[in-house]
């Protein structure tokens, strides 16, 4: 490690304040506390967001579960409106890393991350959430922005999440063994007028199959994606899995997430 500062505000505005100046915003510190100790992040302030009130909890608001940004994982995982309302999202809260990553990561810092592997973003994508920042609402389909990459500003924090509640959804992945990122991790949901398909550890980051959804909205059933195909020169290849891998990996989530949703 190195010479840094350290705050730890207690109010939202004078976080925004010294985010602004050029803090470095640490929400639970699951990715930035590992990069920094391989030099790969330098920041010369850290501002803690953790002593922040209203940055987290779970509450109701117009039809939609609201989740503060500073929300854990296990918080989410044990909720028991997130399990009522919407328990694919509790569910794929509860599988997130292991007991420690989930005491300490962040909704928030999830999402801002938005490592291409990661969960949350299935789930933001799926079920069409709405990021709330310090500044402005963005919504899912707008907010990510490819590898690492987000609408935010700088100077902007993240400071809830909204999530519409579905007639149903469930989420599936195939977990790299070593770190529990997802390998492939499908995300379905079904709403009225519309069925939502995310994956994500593809590639580049998370997206929506719109062949998934369009066969799905037809007739909401893993024989319609059966045969359904994904194009394996979008997906990653390395050595946990290959392009062709991948995709295939793609068509057993999505049937299997179709079939845990309608269980």
């Amino acid at each position: 490690m190195y010479a840094f500062t350290y705050e730890r505000p207690t109010t939202r505005a004078d976080a925004l304040r010294l985010v602004q100046a050029g803090g470095q915003p640490l929400a639970g510190g699951q990715t930035l506390l590992g990069s920094m100790k391989l030099r790969l992040a330098a920041p010369e302030q850290l501002v803690d967001l953790g002593a922040i009130p209203d940055l987290a909890g779970i509450r109701q608001e117009s039809g939609q579960v609201v989740i503060g940004a500073m929300t854990r994982h296990a918080d989410v995982a044990a909720s028991a409106e997130i399990a009522a309302a919407i328990p694919a999202l509790a569910a794929l809260a509860d599988g997130i890393g292991d007991r420690q990553v989930r005491a300490m990561g962040t909704i928030g810092g999830s999402v801002a991350n938005n490592d291409p592997a990661a969960d949350y973003p299935a789930a933001l994508l799926a079920l069409g959430a709405t990021v709330h920042t310090t500044s402005r609402q963005v919504m899912a389909d707008d907010f990510f922005q490819g590898l690492f990459a987000t609408a935010l500003e700088p100077g902007e924090l993240i400071t809830a999440i909204g999530f519409p509640v579905p007639m149903r959804a469930a989420y599936v992945k195939f977990p790299q063994p070593a770190s529990l990122f997802a390998l492939i991790g499908v995300f379905v949901a079904q709403f009225d007028h519309e069925v939502r398909v995310a994956v994500t550890g593809a590639g580049n980051g998370v997206f929506r199959h719109q062949a998934m959804e369009a066969a799905l909205k037809d007739h909401f059933s893993p024989d319609a994606v059966a045969g359904v195909p994904t194009n394996e020169s979008e997906m990653s290849s390395d050595l946990h899995g290959s392009g062709a891998y991948r995709a295939h990996l793609v068509g057993v989530m999505t049937q299997r997430a179709v079939a845990r949703a309608l269980a």
